[in-house]
């Protein structure tokens, strides 16, 4: 059984951990948990690399913003640089190049991080932060969710492997500034954070189907994790 928010539908649904979000869902009255991670996995990709006169999309598909020119109906890179896409309440994205010092970006305190899970041990997992928000980093910054910061009660009975494994797809927050060559520290202790995407052993894209568990479509076998909760928040009809 899927966990799941009814909504009205069409739904817009703004999530803050996806470069080409938000994203419209026509298709069904009730958006699950599920359906949530899989267009997050398939919308995060690395910052896009270009040079001046790359052709980038379509003028149907995109506002022109900064670094780009319109001509004859599509839009063209005028910088070296990184194309960045934010939707800024308009109904097209607005896609902008930006040269390498302006797209660096560093996670901030406080600051919602999109990161995949490297490896575990019992004391802590490894990660590799993906995004900062909505904005794709162009390095690869490396953090550590302790024991101690998977969630805010029972914390002495947290067992790392039931909470994470390599490969997941993790919604946390930053606790602790680190920089390139350390670790930054992060925290899932709150309701919306902790695991977004998991595979099973069968290699199925898993169903949230409590707080601490997800479950195989395949094979229907359950997996312990610390379960992000959809935002409903980020609903807006």
């Amino acid at each position: 059984m899927r966990s799941s928010v009814m909504v009205e539908e069409p739904v817009l649904l703004l999530l803050p951990f996806s470069s080409d979000w938000p994203i419209r869902i026509d298709s069904s009255p009730c958006l699950s948990q599920w359906e949530v991670g899989s267009a997050l996995l398939e919308n995060m990709s690395p910052m896009k690399l270009c040079v001046p006169g790359d052709k980038l999309c379509s003028e149907e598909d995109c506002i022109p913003g900064t670094g780009v020119y319109l001509r004859h109906g599509y839009i063209y890179s005028a910088l070296a640089g990184y194309v960045l896409k934010k939707n800024e309440g308009e109904k097209r994205p607005v896609i902008s190049v930006v040269r390498e010092t302006e797209a660096q970006l560093l996670p901030d305190v406080g600051a919602i991080v999109t990161c995949k899970v490297t490896s575990i041990n019992p004391r802590f997992a490894k990660v590799q932060i993906l995004y900062v928000g909505s904005t794709p980093l162009k390095d690869r910054f490396r953090g550590t969710i302790r024991k101690e910061d998977v969630r805010a009660t029972e914390k002495d009975k947290v067992e790392i492997y039931k909470s994470f494994r390599p490969g997941d797809i993790v919604l946390a927050k930053v606790i602790s500034l680190g920089d390139i060559q350390s670790n930054y520290l992060l925290t899932t202790a709150e309701n919306e954070l902790g695991v977004v995407v998991a595979h099973s052993e069968a290699g199925a894209q898993m169903i949230p189907i409590s707080w601490c568990e997800m479950q195989c479509p395949c094979t229907q076998a359950k997996e312990f994790r610390k379960v992000a909760r959809v935002q409903p928040e980020y609903l807006q009809a």
